[in-house]
This record gives C-alpha cells, sequence and structure tokens, in this order.
C-alpha cells in the first residue's frame, strides 16, 4: 500500500533557509517514491519569507503556502499545519536547515513498525546552552504533566500518523503545545536517531523569553500545579501565622509586653499580603487564559492560502 507524507513546516523569519530547504525536501521525497506535500506555514513573519513560499506554492504543484494574520507562535503555526494535511503520515521540522531532510527516511522507516508517534533523537545537539536548559526544564513538566516515558526523548522533528493527527484537532484549545498533545493522543511512542545540523544562516528565533512563555503555557493550560501550590502555600502560611499567634499569646500571658511589637505586625502583614498578591496572581493567569479559550474560537487566523492545484 502506497501511503502520502504531509510535511509540515512552521517559517518565521527565514528568508534565507527555506528556499534550500524546500528543494532539499523535493529531491529527498522523490526519491522515496511517495506521494507527499509540503506545507509552509508564515507566522507572522517580517522579513521576505512569505514571498519566497509563495512563490514556490505558485510553481511546485506539491507545496502549499500558508499566510497567517499575525505571529500566533510556533505551536499554534504546527496545529494550523495539522488541520490542512492530508497524508497518511505527518510530518514535522523547523525551517532553520536544522533537521536534514535525509533523515526523513529514517522517522518514515520507524513509524511503519505499527508506532502512533517517533521522535527524532539528535545524536549531538547544536542548540545553544540556554536553549539546551530550557529543554531539560521542559522535559521535566513533560514528564509530570503528560507522563512523558523517561526514556523518550521530545524534539520537533517527529512524525505520526493520521489518526494522532484527527485526535490533536478535535482538541478545542486557544494554546495549543504541540508535543504534549501527541503524548496525550497515542500510546505507541518511539524514538530513533537521527543527525541535527548546524545553523548554517541567521540566529535562532528562539530566545529566553519564548522558553518562559512555553513553560507558562504548559503550566497554566495543562496543569493544576500552580493552584496546588498556591494551596499549600497557602496552608504554610495558616499554619505559621497559627503558630505565632499562639506564641505571642503565650508570651503575653506569662511574660507579658511592655511595648507594642510593631516589628512583628509589619513584618506578618508583609508576609501574609505578600502570598495573597501570590494567589491572586495566579488565579487571574487561569481566569486570562479560560476568558481567551472562551472568546476566541480558533488558535489562529489564515490569511491567505497559495496551491498551484486549487489557484
Amino acid at each position: 500500500m502506497k501511503h502520502t507524507l504531509s510535511i509540515i513546516i512552521p517559517v518565521f523569519n527565514s528568508e534565507k533557509s527555506i528556499k534550500n530547504l524546500c528543494e532539499d525536501l523535493i529531491i529527498v521525497l522523490s526519491s522515496i517514491s511517495i506521494d507527499y506535500e509540503i506545507i509552509f506555514i508564515n507566522d507572522g513573519s517580517t522579513d521576505n519569507s512569505w514571498s519566497i513560499i509563495n512563490i514556490l506554492a505558485k510553481n511546485t504543484s506539491n507545496v502549499i503556502a500558508v499566510d497567517l494574520l499575525k505571529n500566533y507562535g510556533q505551536h499554534s503555526a504546527i496545529f494550523c499545519g495539522i488541520g490542512l494535511a492530508k497524508g497518511d503520515y505527518l510530518i514535522t521540522m523547523d525551517d532553520d536547515g536544522q533537521n536534514p531532510p535525509s533523515e526523513i527516511r529514517k522517522l518514515y522507516s520507524k513509524i511503519m513498525e505499527g508506532y502512533d508517534v517517533v521522535f527524532a533523537r539528535f545524536t549531538k545537539k547544536q542548540h545553544p546552552l540556554y536553549r539546551r536548559v530550557g529543554t531539560k526544564i521542559v522535559d521535566m513538566l513533560n514528564k509530570k504533566i503528560f507522563e512523558k516515558p523517561i526514556h523518550i526523548e521530545l524534539t520537533n522533528f517527529r512524525i505520526f500518523t493520521k489518526e494522532v493527527a484527527d485526535r490533536i484537532i478535535s482538541h478545542k484549545t486557544y494554546k495549543p503545545y504541540i508535543p504534549g498533545l501527541l503524548l496525550l493522543y497515542s500510546t505507541k511512542i518511539a524514538n530513533v536517531e537521527t543527525d541535527h545540523n548546524k545553523r548554517i544562516v541567521g540566529f535562532s528565533n528562539y530566545s529566553f523569553i519564548n522558553i518562559f512563555q512555553l513553560v507558562g503555557r504548559i503550566l497554566f493550560n495543562y496543569s493544576i500545579y500552580p493552584l496546588n501550590f498556591i494551596v499549600i502555600a497557602g496552608f504554610a502560611v495558616s499554619l505559621i501565622s497559627f503558630l505565632l499567634g499562639m506564641y505571642y499569646i503565650a508570651q503575653f500571658i506569662y511574660i507579658g509586653v511592655s511595648v507594642p511589637g510593631w516589628t512583628s505586625v509589619v513584618v506578618l502583614l508583609s508576609f501574609t499580603s505578600s502570598i495573597v498578591m501570590l494567589i491572586l496572581g495566579v488565579l487571574g493567569q487561569y481566569i486570562v487564559r479560560l476568558l481567551q479559550q472562551v472568546s476566541f474560537s480558533t488558535a489562529f487566523q489564515i490569511r491567505s492560502i497559495t496551491n498551484i492545484n486549487n489557484e
């Protein structure tokens, strides 16, 4: 049985690498002798990226170019691509050329063994230190929240079945987190060793702020850990306040107090006020996300789609 592949690539300010990546993909996919489509999703690029992928889509029947209304983030862009993909198997990869197209053969061969999802495991990561640290933090959250198997390594270079894709799209969310959704809606998961190229042109669009925002998305959209934390913190403050209260009552009865203790009052007020502010802040984050989920019907808006077969 002949299968079809959908390659989904979110694009953000990659005008210097995207054309070469597309050409390499076509060569590799043609050599595999498999039907395929390449879906580029322009995620609010401020350079010439959209013009390049738009031309590629107009001149190549297997290429589809999607222009999002604005920058929604990598995960939302991939979520869009998953919804448009028609292949029996879907592959997601980065736009900077660090995921070698030639390694698609390994992903495809591995998932044909009967897996739902196969993640690439890089033999040597070519990421900066801050991103490797951020990856470890995110990996820890994935283990706690999504019950990620310890032996599985998650990367943006992966292949999964159409069945898994359909389950992901049915998940109603304003802030999708693709690795978490893949873990939620699959059971047979594997890794396969692949190369990871150095970035040849430009700089990574993934900054420390992006990692911080991703951690917030995982915590507040897919877990109740922040709520559990403030419950424990509130209990701890109550216990400490009770013990301090008992101490001052005992001191008043057995020792007496000559001068009112302004220090203790100020310390207690400052401590409890900071806890109250923390609780309000965490609850506010959940309320904001709830309002966003209710107010917005989708995680993205499409401005236009270009494909030579559908013009």
